[in-house]
Formats: structure tokens, C-alpha cells, sequence
């Protein structure tokens, strides 16, 4: 992602929930359909479940997230974690909707809102901590995501960053260009 320098609390953090799920996206797109479900052990969840559980947390949190707790009463998280939708397109789905929940939230809100005071399972928050929870938490995830597409495409894995044993040539790459944007 490149840096931009940024005041707008607001405007930074929704630049990096996109990274994350952008990065979540170009590894999801590099495994085979039926290894979106795989299960590595019985601890373990698929990409596919953990699209399922973030879908669940954003449709929670960010549905009327300035008037609402967090939790929704409906939400079932436990459910997040078994059988998830059984095709590709089903799965990406539900990550458009709850990434559609979290920025239709998060595009309306003001630097002011950002001290205002939220709940998340009764535990008051102010919104920009809210955000940093969620932040946190969507990285998190999105990095399962990409260690498990990363393991199923072993060899044939293309980097989602710079390529390992290439940072001289990615930072020579940079320079170049700097020097020529003078």
C-alpha cells in the first residue's frame, strides 16, 4: 500500500481496512475453489469459515454502529464457524456484504465522531478505539487467510508484496523511480 500522508482518522483507517481486504482477495483468487474449504486439522478453520465469521462480525459491528451495540442480539457467532455456503461465489458474496456493512459505515463518519462513544457486547468504546479493534481484528484473520492460501499454492504461490530474496531488486526498482519523478 502506498503512503499517503493523511490527517483524517476516518480516511486512514478505511485505507487500511482496504488493504486488508484487497491482500485477503488477491490470496483467496489464487486457490483452486475446492481449497477455499479445506481444513488443515481439526483446530483449524477453511478460508471459507473464516470469510463466514468475518461476514458475521462486520454485519454485527457495523450495522447502525453509531446507535446499536456491537453484538447483535440475532447474531449467532458460534454458527460463523460451521458449514459454510458451499460455492466460490457464495462465499464471496457474504465477504462483499459484510466489507459493504463496514464501509457504509465507516464513509459517513466525521474526525468529530471519532470520540463519541460506542458499545461492543455492553463495554463502552470510543468510535476510533472501536475502529482499532476492528482493524486489528480483520488483519488478523486476513493474515490466516493468506498463510492458508500461501500453503495450499506452495511453489506456485505469486507474493503479495515483494518476493522473497528480491528486496535489492524491489528497492533498486523504487529508487529508480524516485529519480526519475525529480
Amino acid at each position: 500500500m502506498p503512503v499517503k500522508f493523511m490527517t483524517s482518522y476516518r480516511e486512514d483507517s478505511a485505507a487500511v481496512f482496504g488493504y486488508y481486504k484487497k491482500l485477503a482477495e488477491r490470496a483467496m483468487e489464487q486457490v483452486a475453489d475446492q481449497q477455499l474449504f479445506v481444513v488443515l486439522d481439526e483446530e483449524m478453520n477453511s478460508i471459507a469459515i473464516i470469510v463466514k465469521h468475518m461476514a458475521g462480525n462486520m454485519r454485527s459491528r457495523w450495522t447502525d454502529f453509531l446507535s446499536s451495540d456491537g453484538e447483535k442480539p440475532d447474531r449467532n457467532r458460534d454458527s460463523e464457524f460451521e458449514q459454510p455456503p458451499a460455492k466460490r461465489a457464495a462465499v464471496m458474496k457474504m465477504w462483499e456484504e459484510g466489507w459493504s456493512c463496514l464501509f457504509a459505515a465507516l464513509e459517513p463518519l466525521t474526525d468529530a465522531d471519532m470520540s463519541r462513544t460506542v458499545t461492543i457486547r455492553g463495554e463502552a468504546h470510543s468510535v476510533m478505539q472501536a475502529i482499532n479493534r476492528q482493524i486489528a481484528h480483520y488483519a488478523y484473520h486476513c493474515g490466516q487467510i493468506v498463510l492458508l492460501a500461501k500453503h495450499f499454492k506452495g511453489r506456485e504461490w505469486k507474493s503479495l508484496s515483494v518476493p522473497r530474496n528480491r528486496s535489492a531488486e524491489f528497492n533498486q526498482k523504487v529508487f529508480a523511480k524516485e529519480v526519475s519523478q525529480r
